[in-house]
């Protein structure tokens, strides 16, 4: 067969009639990576819908800025790296979406553009764009926004646009059930938070999509949150507080959405598990015994860097491959 080199500036190459090559991310289907996107954008609708119901023009505000930011920085990246622009394949609407998803309602626009631009430049085009990040850019950005403007971003209101702690913080700060927002209102979004991670039925309707199409298996968000539970009992949190730590904060938002990145998590189903078992106990440790009151993205963020020596461990052997 001839030899034939693939070009990083190209989606991919032909070897032959039955043999097509291409960049990360693989993903044994028919769909493109635009269509994959598109199942990923059409799952976060209704959380979409959910924050400008409950946050206005805010959150509109919000998640107009950060996805325009970041098809323009990954255009503009492309562009001065002298590759295909390929903003077609809808990668840096989702990037920018999540992003929006991670930011407090009260949040000003231009802290969505920097995280635009901290997400896709630095976390995803530097490192080769799509299916190479070796983290996920969305919660990377978040991760640097928190260090760069703390106070905003630990700063949130209620959907009356009164400030309020959030349902985490209350328990972080000893809180009972008394202190804390009804179940309905955590159930349906009626909370202060983060954008996304204000209405649970809202993204578990979006999972259960991603999980119908195929987009994304069972084992990550399954193994994510049942790991989470069982560690914050074995940790002392009181049974009756558990459900609140699902609904509040952004377990439901990164067990669907985020810790199943395709470029920044395990391919095998064994690497699969053991992410998500690392990522949820990870998650109680830091909201039980750290010092934030949330631990999503972090957990998520140490496995993914913890993914190729997971994948390392993990892979299957090849057929009649030595010891």
């Amino acid at each position: 067969m001839e030899s034939k080199v693939l070009d990083p500036n190209k989606d991919s190459v032909v070897l032959d009639d039955a043999l097509t090559v291409s960049w990360a991310p693989h993903i044994r289907s028919n769909g493109s990576v635009r269509r994959i996107m598109l199942d990923v954008i059409i799952a976060m609708v209704p959380a979409m819908i959910g924050s400008i119901y409950f946050f206005g023009l805010s959150a509109l505000t919000l998640i107009l800025a950060s996805v325009a930011s970041a098809v323009f920085f990954e255009a503009a990246t492309q562009k001065l790296f002298k590759k295909d622009v390929l903003i077609g394949d809808l990668s840096a609407v989702v990037t920018g979406i999540l992003l929006a998803f991670n930011l407090p309602a009260n949040a000003p626009w231009w802290v969505a553009v920097f995280g635009a631009g901290f997400a896709i430049v630095i976390v995803k085009e530097c490192f080769g764009g799509i299916g190479s990040n070796f983290m996920n850019p969305a919660l990377a950005a978040r991760a640097a926004l928190v260090a760069s403007w703390p106070e905003i971003m630990s700063s949130y209101v209620n959907p009356d646009g009164i400030a309020s702690a959030t349902p985490l913080a209350i328990l972080k700060s000893g809180g009972g059930v008394s202190s804390l927002p009804s179940l309905n209102r955590m159930f349906m979004g009626d909370i202060g938070g983060s954008l996304g991670e204000v209405s649970a039925i809202l993204l578990l309707i979006g999972g259960i999509y991603l999980l119908v199409r195929g987009v994304i298996e069972w084992r990550i968000p399954t193994f994510y949150i049942l790991t989470t539970v069982v560690m914050l009992l074995i940790l002392g949190v009181d049974s009756s507080l558990i459900i609140y730590h699902i609904l509040g904060g952004g377990l439901i938002l990164g067990a669907f959405f985020m810790a199943t990145d395709y470029a920044s998590s395990p391919t095998t189903p064994k690497g699969k598990i053991i992410f998500a078992i690392g990522a949820g106990l990870l998650t109680a440790i830091i909201r039980v015994k750290g010092g934030m009151p949330e631990g999503v993205s972090y957990s998520i963020l140490l496995m993914n860097i913890a993914t190729p020596i997971i994948e390392k461990f993990t892979k299957p052997k090849v057929f009649g491959e030595g010891k």
